[in-house]
């Protein structure tokens, strides 16, 4: 089975911009598609009164890859390596926020697994009683 991207591993200084913008810009209709789905959950997740602090991020998340969608897009079709370079930036952003969610989720998985452990430490401290 081959790759339809597989010429991209001999890639010459003079590749056009449609060239390398391509393997990107044939999954800007997924792109666009996971923007949608985190504006919507942002805008659910606004709805509630603690979920309104945090709701800008997915919304903010969700722009950034719509906004990437669009600009590599413009990139794929008029070969603006302007373009390029801001899609691939948005694209930087979304995983930099990503991956600083995930470091804050084990974080506070961490400190829950803590909590817990000194909660039933405690628990069996009283001779498995509250009292």
């Amino acid at each position: 089975m081959s790759d339809s991207f597989s010429s991209l591993g001999q890639a010459t200084a003079n590749h056009s911009i449609q060239d390398l913008s391509q393997p990107l810009a044939s999954g800007k209709g997924w792109m666009k598609f996971v923007g949608i789905v985190f504006i919507i959950q942002g805008a659910l997740t606004a709805i509630t009164i603690v979920g309104i602090l945090i709701a800008w991020l997915p919304i903010w998340i969700g722009v950034l890859v719509m906004q990437s969608a669009g600009a590599i897009e413009r990139a794929q079709l008029s070969g603006d390596a302007v373009a390029l370079k801001e899609a691939l930036a948005k694209l930087r952003t979304y995983f930099v926020i990503q991956g600083v969610l995930i470091l804050v989720g084990i974080v506070l998985w961490v400190l829950a697994i803590v909590f817990y452990g000194a909660v039933f430490a405690a628990y069996m401290h009283n001779g498995g009683s509250w009292h």
